[in-house]
């Protein structure tokens, strides 16, 4: 495999594959890993780095979930820090998810999912600043929309808002869009836009979807699901509020994680028990019905609240959206 040289030794070259499928490897073998670009060696039971062209620090680092990789995670601010060489890289990005809306109140959209590979990262410049987005708060009206999270040239946008009963009517848009209130007879409203909008201005790559939009009548409101990274969030129907937009998987990290749901829409529960809309896969947050409090997004999968419902005798609070978060991946 290795050949020497009058001024050198040049090791053999195989890429992870080919020197996985060797048969037999005598204890103390040197290769160049043209997968990972590192000088690894044999121990008898393992193979081992012994020096990359490739180095880099930041966020918590995994070696072991995804074999062959390294995984940095990102669920605060930081910096992805190149050392030594250059490198395409796999990303996952995630804003931070939009708040519910406060009575007959609409979900909020789930932050912005962009992922991908082959983005280029090196030495020169080295340093890559990371935002994580944080989540939207529910309410007191309309909730608020999630914050972006962004590694180097990549934006992943917050979630929109849900709609809240005196702040409008409709969604916020967003990397997903929030949904609408529900209405009491005065006309529907329409959830908040995604980044999937066709034939729209609104901004590209594809990050999202819709929000829902609102109906019902007199006592019986039901508000839209927020969107989510994987599909629209659902219209309310009289006095039923519209779950949340379903996430969407990755498994950047080694395992299938659903991220990017939308909250729940809310009901009421005027004249009826009503039901809210559940939250969406991916960590959405359940809507409320009547005085029960809307469910939070979970954190660091960007996803939305729910929004809340009403009751004569009191109104439960609406959920926040979860925080967002940035994964890099790379062969180490």
């Amino acid at each position: 495999m290795s050949k020497l040289n009058a001024n050198s030794v040049e090791l053999g070259s195989l890429t992870t594959t080919q020197r996985n499928a060797l048969s037999s490897v005598a204890t103390g073998t040197i290769i160049f890993n043209t997968t990972t670009n590192a000088v690894e060696a044999y121990d008898g039971t393992a193979w081992f780095t012994l020096q990359s062209s490739f180095q880099a620090t930041g966020g918590t680092i995994d070696t072991s979930s995804r074999p062959g990789f390294k995984v940095h995670t990102f669920t605060g601010p930081g910096t992805f820090n190149v050392t030594v060489g250059s490198k395409n890289v796999e990303y996952l990005v995630i804003g931070g998810g939009g708040g519910g809306g406060y009575l007959h109140g609409g979900g909020g959209g789930a932050g912005g999912m962009r992922s991908g590979s082959g983005h280029p990262v090196s030495a020169s410049p080295g340093s890559y600043p990371i935002t994580v987005g944080s989540g939207g708060n529910g309410g007191p009206t309309n909730g608020s929309a999630g914050n972006s999270s962004i590694f180097d040239t990549i934006t992943s946008q917050g979630g929109g808002y849900g709609a809240g009963r005196d702040g409008g009517g409709t969604g916020g848009p967003g990397g997903s869009g929030g949904g609408a209130k529900g209405t009491g007879g005065d006309g529907n409203y329409t959830g908040g836009t995604g980044n999937r909008q066709p034939g729209t201005s609104t901004p590209v790559p594809a990050q999202g979807n819709n929000g829902g939009n609102g109906t019902g009548s007199v006592g019986a409101e039901g508000a839209g699901g927020g969107g989510g990274a994987g599909s629209a969030g659902s219209n309310g129907s009289t006095s039923t509020g519209g779950p949340g937009g379903n996430g969407t998987a990755s498994s950047i990290s080694g395992s299938s994680v659903t991220y990017a749901g939308g909250g729940g829409g809310g009901a009421t529960t005027t004249g009826g028990a009503y039901p809210a809309g559940s939250g969406g896969p991916g960590g959405g947050g359940n809507g409320g019905a009547g005085t029960t409090p809307a469910g939070s997004g979970t954190a660091n999968r960007g996803s939305g609240g729910g929004g809340s419902g009403y009751h004569p005798g009191g109104v439960g609070s609406a959920g926040s959206g979860g925080s967002g978060i940035v994964i890099i991946a790379y062969p180490g």
